[in-house]
């Protein structure tokens, strides 16, 4: 529907001391037996294709064997941080089936498949380089959103834990030729994760960027939306690079959209999610405030960027609440601020029925 393009290749921006210390108070920081750097020794790597035999841009990795005893040890330990708190009991029934490397975007995270031998269920989780905008993306989305999400950061290392769902291309592929009761639910839910992702300011949520979570309900399924990668959280400068909506890849869910709902229905679906949004942020008010306060005093965007988009926002609500802000920090809290006074202006849907 639009080039939405981020501008360039993203820069990582350091974490500061109050963003450190916010993260040793709620539980985040975690001293780790293994750092990013220790995974780019691997000495092999071939492409992994998925089950049509297609390149899914990741390639898996192989290390020394003088190495990967000692590697594999601490990637257990590492999984037994993120899912129980270090409790050894857990790594010993946990054994590594399989480190894969991401070539591709800003972080080029390794993703590790981890195999419970008690019952040969499997799990996965991620390692990436630390960077401040990232961490904001992950705490708003645990803090704003209907999901928790759990990641641990020691240093400049960052570990993310794996959200399950159905990767947002593979969903559209396969899986809007549905009953017209789930398209009005598939439509209605990405309404809902648009106006999440505005209100926030996270971008690029292109359908390789969120997982669709499907749930079998009583006469159908139930959906949500939730965005995977965290790396252009208030980042760029241009409003429709926070609107889900506005990317060509998400363009079957509009068409969706269009063919079953009214402009009047997608309006009260937006002022529902951000209902549930202003009450999620009333629920945790004193955690909300102080990593908007750390946002604020953190550099995650350049100089231009925050002017522009304070500019498209204050064309967009109306308001010149967005002339004074001087970081990405200070556009989220007017944003958020907007919302919880209710004169948050909802982004044009134009769903019309034919």
């Amino acid at each position: 529907m639009n080039n939405n393009k981020p501008s360039k290749k993203k820069i990582p921006y350091p974490v500061n001391s109050i963003l450190n210390d916010y993260l040793l108070e709620h539980n985040r920081k975690a001293k780790l037996p293994l750092d990013y750097k220790d995974l780019l020794r691997f000495e092999q790597a071939v492409p992994l294709l998925n089950q049509e035999g297609e390149d899914t841009h990741w390639q898996t990795v192989f290390f020394a064997p003088s190495d990967i005893d000692d590697i594999y040890d601490a990637l257990k330990k590492i999984y037994a941080l993120l899912k129980t708190d270090g409790d050894t009991q857990v790594h010993e029934h946990l054994t590594v089936a399989r480190i894969d490397h991401c070539l591709y975007g800003n972080s080029k995270p390794f993703r590790i498949r981890i195999i419970n031998r008690l019952n040969d269920n499997y799990d996965h989780y991620y390692i990436k380089r630390t960077d401040a905008s990232r961490i904001f993306g992950l705490e708003l989305e645990h803090l704003l959103s209907p999901d928790f999400i759990q990641y641990l950061v020691d240093g400049d290392t960052l570990i993310e834990e794996h959200i399950a769902g159905l990767p947002g291309d593979d969903f559209i592929q396969k899986e809007l030729k549905t009953s017209v009761f789930n398209q009005i639910r598939i439509a209605k839910e990405f309404v809902k994760f648009n106006e999440r992702c505005f209100v926030r300011l996270l971008g690029d949520m292109r359908s390789y960027n969120y997982v669709v979570d499907i749930t079998p309900d009583i006469e159908g399924n139930q959906y949500r939306f939730r965005a995977i990668d965290f790396d252009q959280q208030s980042y760029e400068g241009k409003k429709r690079f926070y609107l889900p909506q506005y990317f060509k890849e998400n363009n079957p869910i509009i068409f969706l959209g269009i063919q079953h709902m009214s402009n009047e229905t997608v309006k009260q679906y937006q002022l529902e999610e951000r209902s549930l949004i202003a009450n999620r942020i009333k629920s945790n008010l004193p955690r909300v405030q102080s990593i908007l306060y750390i946002m604020q005093q953190t550099t995650i965007s350049s100089p231009e960027k925050v002017t522009l988009i304070c500019k498209e926002l204050s064309r967009h609500h109306k308001t010149t609440v967005f002339n004074s802000c001087k970081s990405m920090g200070e556009v989220v809290l007017a944003n958020i601020q907007l919302l919880l006074q209710k004169d948050f202006k909802q982004s044009i849907m134009s769903f019309k029925k034919n």
